[in-house]
């Protein structure tokens, strides 16, 4: 008989919803394989170098995105991703509840021709994280297909203001409680 994974997203929650999102990823097997903590710092190598360049390079997929405080550890990352309205402009707080705001449709002469943009939500932004980053690690490492990341992903939709505060702070000084081990948890409440 197989096992019935357990639902690791709040059930029914939109994850396309402006507001923000903290996420962790480890790497599959827990293997550090980013690089390595010295002297509480955390020193990026190659493949560290490449997730790095993905992360930032996120908001060119997707417009619909600000990346907020972030971390590259051995066997994970840490970051805050926001959604935001595309025109909107920049969101300091999450908009828990708020639907999106649905685009004007342009139309051209007498046919219409829409052109909303689909805002994608959380999930599909991490699955193109960990491709993006999965191809260029494994094409330096020429192992092309193997798996760099865990199947699966922490989230945790920030609500307010003092949770934006202890995330962001847990985040900045991840490297000082790394002990060398499998910490891929957040252990921030």
């Amino acid at each position: 008989m197989l096992q019935k994974r357990k639902a690791l997203r709040l059930a029914g929650y939109n994850y396309a919803t402006p507001g923000a999102y903290y996420i962790t990823i480890c790497t599959h097997g827990r293997k550090s394989i980013f690089g390595m903590i010295e002297d509480r710092t955390m020193n990026l190598n190659d493949y560290g170098r490449i997730v790095e360049k993905c992360w930032f390079n996120l908001p060119d997929h997707y417009p619909n995105i600000q990346l907020g405080e972030w971390i590259i550890m051995p066997n994970h990352i840490h970051g805050i991703i926001e959604i935001v309205t595309v025109g909107a402009g920049s969101q300091t707080l999450p908009n828990v509840g708020a639907g999106l705001q649905s685009l004007p449709i342009v139309r051209a002469g007498l046919k219409p021709a829409p052109t909303t943009k689909k805002h994608h939500g959380i999930p599909e932004i991490v699955r193109a994280f960990k491709t993006f980053s999965s191809r260029r690690i494994n094409k330096l490492r020429n192992t092309p297909g193997t798996p760099v990341w865990q199947r699966n992903y922490f989230e945790h939709i920030i609500r307010n203001k003092k949770s934006m505060q202890q995330i962001s702070n847990y985040i900045r000084n991840n490297p000082l409680h790394w002990s060398g081990d499998d910490q891929c948890k957040p252990d921030i409440w």
